[in-house]
């Protein structure tokens, strides 16, 4: 039975930003990276499967570009941590399916690599060809991620 995960206390670190904006630090200048609060990230990534139903809420309701990206940083740290179900989390990750920004789009592309949704196999050619169509301003490419969760789901197919 999964436990339902404490509600996350922004505040219980005095050096924790509150507002989300300063918990992470978007790409910038010669950084083509984000910078999250690890022990943040941490904690998430410890709750494993019960973090899950947390994290679709933020993703459900937040319109914060920042926000947005640092909770689909966690989902897919967890990914990496073997935590299940996170393919179930497809309906509330598709909301970002149309998104523009390069941020939410390497993130959600690598989600989708990993977790193969076969119904998101469709959104990330649509997000290719619309970043081949009007290039996204950023200092790094998220095509790269896109074109390769597509290649992975094509050569998983293939592999069979």
């Amino acid at each position: 039975m999964i436990q339902p995960i404490q509600q996350y206390n922004i505040n219980a670190r005095p050096n924790f930003a509150p507002n989300p904006q300063n918990s992470i630090q978007m790409p910038s200048g010669q950084r083509n990276y984000i910078l999250v609060d690890p022990i943040k990230v941490d904690y998430f990534v410890k709750q494993k499967e019960n973090a899950l139903p947390y994290l679709a809420n933020v993703l459900a309701i937040s319109n914060n570009e920042a926000e947005i990206t640092e909770n689909l940083y966690i989902v897919d740290r967890l990914l990496e941590n073997n935590t299940k179900g996170v393919e179930k989390m497809y309906p509330v990750l598709s909301r970002f399916n149309s998104t523009t920004s390069p941020n939410i789009q390497t993130f959600l592309a690598g989600i989708y690599r990993k977790t193969q949704i076969p119904d998101a196999f469709g959104p990330l050619v649509s997000m290719l060809i619309r970043n081949s169509i009007n290039p996204p301003s950023a200092n790094f490419d998220p095509n790269e991620e896109i074109g390769g969760a597509i290649l992975a789901y094509l050569s998983d197919r293939f592999r069979k």
